[in-house]
């Protein structure tokens, strides 16, 4: 038996249900992994409650690290013992079923904590900086909630390539801690200025903002755009927007606006081992290493989402088994 949180009821923290489960063997094309780490992410809060729709009951969780236990038929590239890291649904869970072609392993120089901390996070940042946007050294950019396991994750990225990174965080504390992992600025967005201050900092405009904070900042995200500039919104953590007009994009100089979600850049196995081959490069070079500012055992489930669901979190939290 292994121990899954199972959600039989979409809601608050009190749909988070630790439940005994049969995992059985693995079928063609899959591999059965024993998970050491599971990372959180705002995604997970959004399925739990219902904003993105699931078939339930369902498994919660979409990022973890482990060890292979078994491999079914039809499987290459793969054995009992390897680590590795997986982006598939169900990560809440001790031991799981994973399809092959879901998982990736883990490099020397990766732990799987790391992989936890980072997988989800770290290829949303390389998708993000090289392909929704293709940032180029010496530019600048807009990047909120820069002190998140993203933000976090994305600055020291940004530093790395050469790009000056304007980040906004909550407290002084964080912004901070966004300025000591490569942001070149940091602005408190409860700040009433914040997109003066970004014009000022940018010389009149960025010509992309990346926003996963959602309604709160909309309007201000766009006030701070160039003409042409690209408005990027790969989340929601302020609750769903409502909607832009598409004169509110015309009369700020024509910008464009894209919702990407990083399934869509890792749909095959070219993609994804593309995409983690880039993650995994910077790891071991030391330019990009993740934060974790919570360690939790992975029956305190319900009490690492009430952290992140109140923005009390640092950089990436991660349940242990």
């Amino acid at each position: 038996m292994s121990k899954a949180v199972i959600i039989r009821k979409t809601g608050g923290l009190e749909a988070l249900t630790m439940e005994d489960r049969e995992v059985g063997m693995p079928g063609e094309g899959e591999i059965r992994v024993r998970n050491t780490h599971i990372g959180l992410n705002f995604i997970d809060v959004y399925f739990r409650d219902g904003l993105y729709p699931g078939e339930l009951p369902f498994v919660l969780g979409s990022e973890s690290a482990g060890e292979i236990t078994d491999v079914g038929p039809g499987v290459d590239g793969f054995k009992v013992g390897d680590r590795v890291g997986s982006l598939a649904p169900g990560a809440y869970a001790e031991e799981r079923l994973i399809p092959a072609d879901k998982a990736v392993l883990l490099p020397e120089g990766v732990s799987n904590e790391a992989a936890a901390a980072a997988m989800l996070k770290g290829m949303t940042v390389q998708y993000l900086l090289k392909q929704s946007y293709a940032i180029q050294p010496g530019q600048t950019c807009l990047f909120h909630s820069a002190a998140g396991g993203v933000g976090l994750l994305a600055c020291q990225w940004a530093r790395a390539m050469g790009v000056k990174l304007i980040g906004t965080a909550g407290t002084a504390e964080k912004c901070q801690l966004a300025l000591d992992n490569g942001a070149a600025h940091c602005i408190n967005y409860r700040d009433d200025n914040w997109v003066e201050q970004v014009r000022d900092l940018s010389g009149g405009g960025v010509p992309v903002v990346y926003d996963s904070v959602g309604q709160a900042t909309l309007e201000g995200s766009l006030d701070c755009l160039k003409p042409l500039g690209y408005f990027i919104t790969f989340g929601n953590s302020s609750g769903a927007i409502a909607g832009v007009a598409p004169s509110a994009l015309a009369s700020r100089g024509c910008l464009y606006m894209q919702r990407p979600t990083l399934f869509a850049y890792i749909a095959t196995r070219a993609q994804l081992n593309r995409v983690a081959g880039d993650l995994f490069s910077v790891m071991q070079s030391g330019d990009v290493n993740p934060v974790i500012g919570r360690r939790l055992p992975f029956a305190e489930v319900a009490e690492a989402h009430r952290g992140l669901e109140a923005r009390e979190t640092i950089g990436s939290t991660i349940l242990e088994i």
